[in-house]
């Protein structure tokens, strides 16, 4: 039996692509780039760039979000986590169509990143500029039903498809997961987690209904001893996402 032989099979490369979605002006949005090289420069694209050769998939992704956009996020794969980073950042799928590059084959390992209230972001790399971007913009292109002055042409390379992918993924984790108290500051009213939903899935929630889901989980939301008035009318009270991660029963999104 003939020795393994690495020759014999053709290189590619390994590059992460990141879905960064966050909760502006009550609408959910993703972050885009507009490309400053070939190809498809002058395009729109997700962040993101190739692997180094001596680099975990979760650093590159970490690495490729703080330098194509001065944001932060916790590398899904370090140990502990880092004082003060509230990013939620996670593996979302795997990417190898031979023709979804034209320099070369490319596998794409994207992720998922997740944050409340994210700053402007400033363009970094290979990118001229970055935006937040309602995600009903962005997938409207691809779908035909995106209206006059918005983005008149897809994304570069298949993000059309990465993104579809990850709104999806953080639309259904909702359901039975904490994963939108991802999307909260630290301290929150079950007002403003409510807005999330509704942000996330495009609907409207009636909040007694809400309200009566959420705080009857234990462990899923628990108070923080204090109250706001933020949101103007009375104080409201704050809650912390607590130790359960599991919403019991889910909380099943309407259908639209």
């Amino acid at each position: 039996m003939s020795p393994y032989d690495p020759s014999a099979f053709p290189p590619f490369a390994v590059t992460v692509d990141l879905v960064v979605l966050t909760v502006r002006g009550h609408a959910l949005c993703a972050l885009v780039v507009r490309r400053g090289e070939t190809p498809f420069q002058g395009s729109w694209a997700l962040p993101g760039g190739f692997v180094k050769a001596d680099e975990d998939l979760g650093a590159a992704a970490a690495r490729e979000l703080a330098e194509e956009t001065g944001l932060c996020a916790q590398d899904p794969t370090a140990p502990a986590p880092v004082p003060g980073n509230g990013a939620h950042l996670e593996q979302l799928g795997t990417y190898g169509d031979p023709e979804r590059d034209p320099r070369m084959r490319v596998v794409s390992v994207a992720h998922l990143a997740l944050a409340p209230d994210l700053p402007a972001p400033r363009a970094g790399g290979d990118a001229k500029s970055a935006r937040w971007t309602p995600v009903e913009a962005l997938l409207g292109v691809e779908s035909g039903t995106a209206r006059a002055g918005e983005f008149a042409a897809p994304l570069a390379f298949d993000h059309a498809r990465i993104l579809s992918d990850g709104v999806e993924r953080a639309r259904s984790k909702i359901e039975y997961s904490s994963l939108a108290t991802a999307f909260c500051p630290q301290e929150f009213t079950v007002g403003e987690l409510r807005r999330v939903y509704e942000a996330v899935w495009g609907v409207v929630l009636d909040p007694r209904n809400f309200h009566r889901k959420v705080t009857g989980t234990p462990g899923f939301l628990v108070p923080s001893g204090g109250t706001t008035t933020r949101q103007g009318g009375r104080p409201a009270q704050l809650f912390r996402a607590g130790g359960a991660t599991l919403l019991n029963p889910p909380m099943l999104r309407p259908e639209v």
